[in-house]
């Protein structure tokens, strides 16, 4: 929940390649108050069956820059040994993108909902509602 003073961040993500969402993929958040400022790391999640993350941590005061972190190695490594499992035919398909980084700027106040639409030759983000 956000106040006057503190800027707050959801994210989701769509392996689009399935069309389902992505589950169990690490998300860090880090912010920083300031271009010149060093990144805090704020700390993390997974992504639930619904491909959110429900429990990210509360941004500090004064923070202007935030920074998600997505963890996409790991999940496309399974998704390709599940694959296999089905149709055992080798794939190229691992990660291109192993972790994906999103930094975007932040208003007090302001609630940043951040969707990932992921496959694994590219993504897509953008300000969701």
């Amino acid at each position: 929940m956000s106040t006057d003073t503190t800027a707050s961040v959801s994210t989701h993500i769509l392996d689009t390649s399935i069309g389902r969402p992505a589950e169990g993929v690490a998300v860090t958040l880090a912010a920083r108050g300031g271009s010149d400022a060093d990144w805090v790391a704020l700390g993390g999640s997974a992504t639930d069956a619904d491909g959110r993350c429900k429990d990210l941590p509360a941004l500090p005061e004064g923070t202007t820059h935030v920074r998600l972190d997505f963890e996409t190695e790991t999940y496309f490594s399974k998704k390709q040994a599940e694959a296999q499992q089905d149709a055992p035919r080798v794939r190229d398909s691992g990660a291109f993108f192993p972790e994906v980084a999103i930094t975007f700027a932040v208003t007090p106040g302001e609630h940043y909902h951040v969707p990932l639409l992921l496959n694994p030759f590219g993504y897509s983000v953008y300000r969701g509602s």
